[in-house]
């Protein structure tokens, strides 16, 4: 009876030593993937169109949130040398509905504004919304439509409300399926 109750205790006493938990050996912080794509935008800089392209990044840190910075340059067609750039960076929601992934995003950052025939080239700050929606196609690629709606604070006569018009392609380096 002694044996069994020292056996007992023993088996009791170790067993904060030897848990059975497993410890995660595959985890990671987030999901990375960059993109590049092709924009039309309304400058409300007069009546016409622009027409450039995009670049941007998406660090996803959970399973809805996550970071973008986003770069675009878009030009006057009419040989004026006009033309709108800007720097932007913010905070993400998206939601997951394979394949579509559909968010909205908050951005800050500085538009560059270079007037019709370089006459100024002036920085401004700015704020951004947007929407838009990521297409999965297989592991790594992923199509993209998004529109965003600037507010350039700054620019003369009230400010400068730009709308982008984004179509692109990313690619995710990361294989492993996103949250489910």
């Amino acid at each position: 009876m002694t044996g069994r109750l020292a056996l007992a205790l023993l088996m009791l006493g170790g067993a904060s030593i030897l848990h059975a938990q497993a410890t995660a050996t595959a985890t990671r912080s987030g999901d990375l993937q960059v993109g590049v794509g092709y924009t039309i935008a309304k400058p409300d800089y007069g009546p016409q169109t622009y027409r450039g392209i995009a670049a941007y990044a998406d660090f996803d840190l959970r399973s809805h949130l996550g970071i973008e910075a986003e770069f675009h340059q878009v030009g006057s067609q009419n040989g004026d040398q006009a033309y709108q750039r800007t720097y932007e960076i913010g905070g993400r929601y998206f939601f997951n509905y394979e394949p579509l992934a559909p968010y909205v995003k908050a951005m800050v950052g500085l538009g560059n504004f270079n007037y019709p025939y370089s006459q100024t080239d002036l920085l401004y700050p700015l704020f951004a919304g947007g929407i838009g929606a990521d297409y999965k196609i297989g592991i790594h690629l992923r199509l993209r439509g998004e529109y965003e709606l600037q507010r350039w604070s700054g620019f003369s006569n009230g400010g400068l409300v730009p709308q982008m018009f984004t179509f692109g392609v990313a690619y995710r380096f990361t294989g492993k399926p996103r949250y489910k």
